[in-house]
């Protein structure tokens, strides 16, 4: 019988993060069980006016998955793909909510399968507790939530960012 050396399976989760959700963080955790490492990668999506700064994003990801010792969470710019390759890493993790969700993932699966061949991407259905939260969401409800409803959404380290930057002035 022949014995491999075992090898790390790294995970890459891409996207905006504005801010990270509860349904996020689920997909984090769920991951974290399933590879040896998890890379939360911070970006910026040119198609979206973003509610906090690329740095208060990447602070608020990190506090939020602080206790999970195999992930990590960096900043990236570019295309996804190349971020996976950057990171040594050969999958590229995507959560989804809804059929809307799927669509769109399939067709950037198939752009990114020409762009790098050799990255897979695996796909996460979110909980169904959290397949309705959004940034639009989140926008529209956290002037009127207080914060024990907002928790329903967010990590708890989102919550005090979230109400200052949403609510305006008191």
């Amino acid at each position: 019988m022949v014995q491999h050396a075992p090898h790390r399976r790294t995970a890459v989760y891409t996207g905006s993060f504005d801010p990270i959700t509860l349904g996020h963080l689920d997909v984090i955790e769920r991951a974290s069980r399933i590879f040896d490492a998890i890379v939360v990668g911070v970006g910026i999506n040119p198609e979206k006016q973003p509610i906090f700064s690329l740095a208060e994003r990447v602070q608020l990801v990190r506090e939020s998955v602080a206790g999970l010792p195999n992930v990590r969470v960096e900043l990236f710019s570019g295309l996804s793909v190349a971020f996976v390759r950057e990171q040594g890493a050969h999958v590229l993790l995507r959560g989804v909510r809804s059929l809307t969700d799927i669509d769109a993932e399939f067709t950037m699966t198939l752009a990114n399968r020409k762009l790098d061949p050799a990255v897979e991407t695996v796909f996460l259905m979110a909980d169904a507790q959290y397949s309705h939260i959004s940034s639009s969401l989140l926008k529209q409800i956290t002037p009127l939530a207080d914060d024990d409803a907002l928790l329903k959404f967010v990590p708890p380290p989102v919550v005090a960012p979230l109400r200052r930057t949403l609510s305006g002035p008191a």
